[in-house]
């Protein structure tokens, strides 16, 4: 492994690590978790390539102590989610990119996780059917075996046949990767919630429409939505252990 190689993983390391030093501080816990598991990794395979014994012992201690943070949130979380109290918040600013559903999702699922439940009466015109089908590739690829998608939304009466189609089209197309979507019409839905059953649940206050238009189709955002400008909006995380179903 050449030295560039080993400064590359060195300077992802610290940059991941930072992430979950800031996370910490500011009380996203479960977020800060994933990036110092990141972290860790990343500096155990620095360790591995390193031959100097005085670097390895740095090493090992900044190992050690991320490890041992660690290892304190993950019982404080659990013990949170055990006591049914769990609570975080996450608020996107105006104009705020890094928020794509991979980034934001990604710490709430887990090789358990096999069901999803979306109900957002806001699946009706086509930038939100595409957020829809955004959202259900990001399970697709994510590490997880979600085996059911349950969709709760409104009907849209203007021109209701580009709803049924598309979503017809998106569960066909689900079921050949041997995913079942489950849909359902309300005309009271109001609130917006996405369930998962590996107990985690996730409140966005614009539901999975919280991305602006971008200004063009050749403007940066169109494609990567890890770049994409937000709108402003609130997201609160819980957990339960018992997840109901719709």
């Amino acid at each position: 492994m050449t030295q560039n190689h080993v400064s590359g993983m060195e300077t992802s390391a610290v940059s991941v690590l930072k992430r979950a030093v800031e996370l910490d501080q500011s009380g996203r816990l479960q977020e800060s978790l994933v990036c110092y598991q990141e972290g860790i990794q990343l500096l155990m395979d620095v360790l591995k390539a390193v031959k100097d014994d005085s670097k390895r012992g740095h090493y090992r201690d900044k190992i050690k102590g991320y490890m041992d943070r660690a290892e304190q949130i993950k019982i404080h979380v659990n013990q949170m989610k055990e006591d049914g109290k769990y609570h975080e918040q996450i608020r996107i600013a105006e104009d705020a990119t890094g928020y794509s559903y991979e980034v934001l999702f990604k710490p709430y699922i887990s090789t358990l996780l096999t069901e999803v439940w979306v109900e957002d009466p806001y699946i009706r015109h086509i930038h939100q059917l595409y957020n829809f089908l955004r959202f259900c590739e990001m399970l697709l690829k994510a590490s997880c075996k979600v085996k059911k998608i349950h969709l709760l939304t409104t009907q849209e009466e203007a021109d209701g046949g580009q709803q049924s189609s598309a979503l017809s089209e998106l569960k066909e197309s689900l079921g050949a990767q041997g995913v079942t979507l489950d849909l359902q019409y309300s005309s009271t839905i109001h609130d917006r919630e996405i369930r998962f059953d590996n107990g985690w649940i996730i409140k966005i206050g614009r539901g999975l429409d919280y991305f602006k238009r971008p200004k063009g189709r050749f403007s940066i955002g169109y494609c990567d939505y890890d770049l994409r400008q937000c709108q402003e909006t609130t997201v609160d995380i819980f957990h339960t252990k018992h997840t109901k179903t719709l």
